[in-house]
């Protein structure tokens, strides 16, 4: 019954339908038996099929109604396998996993809202590891290196706070119906022990976003004129002297370890 449900244009479907590939992704991931595995967006349930009854448990968070129907219907009475029937942006994902610490996050997640999603994988209590189908070109903003026209916020905002690989594409011709662009796998690894407090991880992401809004600006004109930040002259130079940074540079040349260490120093 699932395989004649239509994609919903409004919802961003596209179901992977090569069956190696969604093997391949199962396998990116690496779960153990012992492992409990949230899946964003399991659709049809063509990376499911490969993960239910391969894990101790698995969390499936749908928010298409039909689709969620029938993944109720179809793993009915399966006490290792939950089926949540919401928008991932709204659900509490660390309450619904025995050990947030521990979860394995793994979805073809829509790219339309692909950036928030990312994000919210990436609050506290972050996940042990997570492997997304993404949009190729996030990917490539993702793991852009420094200095390059894809290296910006998003770049900086998730290297910071995890180890990121982008594993392999995935053409278009892989899903159905077919979407206009290609699309990449990624695995995001947190780091272990955080390396900022929290309070140290909102100034960075503030610092971050002010950068990129004014990517074209020198790191001294940002620091002293962003209405986000405002630091008085004396103030950003201690900071970028104690972070051995030039403040003649653009954001897009600072490295995501020079904005932690830019981040703490500031007051």
């Amino acid at each position: 019954m699932t395989e004649r449900r239509p994609a919903k244009r409004s919802l961003g479907q596209n179901f992977l339908v090569d069956e190696k590939l969604q093997r391949k992704i199962v396998g990116a991931l690496g779960a153990p038996p012992s492992a409990e595995v949230l899946e964003i967006g399991p659709g049809r349930g063509a990376l499911t099929r490969h993960l239910a009854g391969a894990v101790r448990r698995l969390l499936l968070v749908e928010l298409d109604d039909d689709l969620a129907h029938d993944l109720a219907e179809r793993y009915a009475g399966r006490t290792d396998v939950a089926i949540v029937h919401a928008d991932v942006l709204d659900v509490d994902l660390a309450g619904l996993s025995e050990d947030p610490a521990e979860l394995l996050v793994v979805g073809n997640i829509p790219y339309n809202i692909t950036t928030p999603i990312v994000f919210r994988l990436l609050e506290r209590p972050r996940p042990r590891q997570i492997v997304l189908m993404v949009q190729d070109d996030v990917a490539n903003r993702i793991v852009g290196p420094v200095g390059t026209k894809a290296y910006g916020a998003l770049s900086v905002g998730v290297r910071t706070v995890a180890e990121v690989e982008r594993l392999f594409k995935v053409g278009r011709g892989a899903f159905r119906p077919v979407p206009g662009v290609d699309s990449a796998v990624i695995r995001i690894r947190p780091f272990r022990p955080e390396r900022l407090s929290l309070e140290h991880e909102q100034a960075l992401r503030r610092l971050v976003r002010a950068a990129f809004q004014w990517r074209r600006k020198q790191l001294r004109k940002i620091l002293r004129d962003h209405p986000d930040l405002a630091y008085p002259r004396e103030v950003a130079e201690a900071a970028a002297t104690a972070a051995a940074i030039d403040l003649d540079e653009r954001p897009e040349r600072v490295t995501p370890e020079q904005f932690v260490t830019l981040a703490t120093a500031l007051p």
